[in-house]
């Protein structure tokens, strides 16, 4: 049948009888789900498309087009998307799962010793409900972080699909960014290599453990082979490589080992990035994720306070958890994490305008889970950010869409919205080329990932892991 508006209540009531669910976790699948009448973006950056339908069969958009020349099946669940926004799913390309928001980490990492995957699974819940479908996690515990993205992908957790990285590879630990917690905490998350033999090792354990990408941090620290060896392995796997570089030394050392991203381009205090660093990156194809929510939260909470009581926090952590990260935020001014703010956020607008003007590609990715850098709002924080320092918002939501999957070497599952797609696609309340506000998570009406879907009036996905059970992931 044809199905325009006066039919849609129709499909609604046909959808409503045809629903299944992953009932573990109280999400709804069919073998067919149409999305129909919604203000369609899909992420190519074409003029967007009005009273739009989205047919998914399976995990797969079958079908984009309109009301008026397109057949909803008989049997497929439908969506009214009327005076919505439908869109592809949000990639949050620098998250770590395993934080979430603590100010002290010297505090923190000895406190939740054996709690990583109880952590974990709420972060990943956080960032799904929040609209982002798929994510990268930069550092965490291998055994952790690929236990998480496993559990996620056979159905069995809420959350994006991952890419993990596993631990930072680096040249040592250091006395810890500020704090003093124990160097044998940093070992869960930080490896570091001795020589370009032990260098290549760790890096092949990390691959033949599973990782998608290999992280890698303290450039200048490490020897030229040590970095070539890295790079070795991961371009033998097939991987790309994230890594940490600010000064021109480094993003050279970054081209030369074949780094595809560089990761906080946004800090240090000088006014605009040297000429050689962009050339550097335009002639390698470095994509850069500037991570700016890292540092600009704090002139987000200082502007307003009250985001750090927002019951979302409160509801997502078991009360102990509550307690103590909303308590170690009661003097955010005073934390050792944002000394440099103030000097780094003058001049990052304009740093991350010359990237762009200057055809770097930048991806969002915001290092969720740092201090007040909550998983369930700084995806779309960052993307605000852009638009304020004067990106179009069209091209934004691309940074946090069809790059992320072009710089995973995804792009022909990922990042759009177009037959033979996976089918990752969220329905939000407004307009994000009007304002990107429309993409906070009380916004995020529908949350679609791989054609089930996980968020919507009437489902009910099962919280975390709570502290009764936390038991048995250990």
């Amino acid at each position: 049948m044809n199905c325009g508006r006066l039919l849609l209540a129709a499909c609604l009531m046909v959808g409503l009888v045809l629903q299944g669910a992953p009932e573990a976790l109280g999400a709804q699948s069919s073998d067919r789900l149409a999305i129909v009448g919604g203000y369609l973006i899909d992420g190519q950056e074409g003029v967007p498309i009005q009273n739009s339908v989205v047919l998914v069969e399976g995990d797969r958009i079958t079908h984009v087009g309109t009301v008026s020349d397109t057949e909803i099946p008989a049997d497929a669940r439908v969506i009214d998307a009327n005076g919505l926004t439908v869109m592809p799913g949000l990639n949050e390309a620098h998250a770590h799962l395993f934080i979430i928001g603590h100010g002290f980490y010297d505090e923190y990492f000895p406190r939740y010793m054996g709690r990583w995957r109880e952590i974990m699974e709420i972060a990943a819940r956080q960032l799904l409900m929040a609209g982002v479908t798929s994510a990268r996690d930069l550092g965490a515990p291998l055994e952790d972080a690929l236990y998480i993205r496993d559990e996620i992908n056979a159905g069995r957790m809420v959350g994006p699909r991952l890419f993990v990285s596993g631990p930072f590879l680096q040249k040592s630990l250091p006395a810890a960014l500020g704090t003093s917690y124990d160097s044998r905490v940093q070992e869960f998350f930080r490896w570091t290599v001795d020589g370009p033999e032990d260098a290549r090792r760790k890096a092949r354990e990390l691959v033949d453990a599973g990782v998608d990408l290999l992280k890698v941090i303290q450039l200048s620290q490490l020897t030229r082979e040590e970095r070539m060896a890295i790079g070795e392995v991961a371009r033998e796997a097939g991987l790309h490589i994230a890594v940490h570089a600010s000064t021109v030394e480094e993003v050279g050392q970054a081209a030369e080992m074949g780094a595809n991203s560089i990761e906080h381009m946004g800090g240090r205090p000088y006014p605009l990035y040297p000429e050689e660093t962009i050339r550097l990156m335009a002639d390698n194809n470095i994509v850069a994720s500037v991570t700016s929510m890292v540092s600009k939260v704090y002139d987000i909470t200082t502007e307003y306070p009250e985001r750090l009581d927002n019951p979302q926090l409160r509801a997502d952590l078991p009360a102990d958890m509550y307690e103590d990260v909303r308590g170690s935020l009661d003097f955010f001014s005073r934390l050792n994490y944002f000394s440099g703010a103030k000097d780094s956020n003058a001049h990052h607008p304009a740093k991350v305008r010359q990237l762009y003007e200057n055809g770097i590609r930048l991806v969002i990715g915001t290092d969720s889970g740092t201090p007040m850098n909550f998983h369930y709002e700084s995806t779309w924080q960052e993307m605000d950010l852009f638009v304020r320092y004067g990106i179009p918002p069209m091209k934004v939501i691309s940074m946090a869409t069809k790059f992320p999957a072009l710089l995973y070497r995804e792009f022909d599952d990922m990042g759009t919205i177009e037959p033979g797609k996976l089918a990752d696609i969220i329905v939000v309340n407004g307009n994000p080329l009007r304002n990107m506000a429309a993409l906070e998570q009380n916004n995020v009406i529908h949350v679609i990932k791989g054609g089930v879907q996980y968020k919507g009036p009437g489902i009910e996905t099962s919280r975390p892991v709570s502290d009764a059970d936390a038991g048995r992931q250990r």
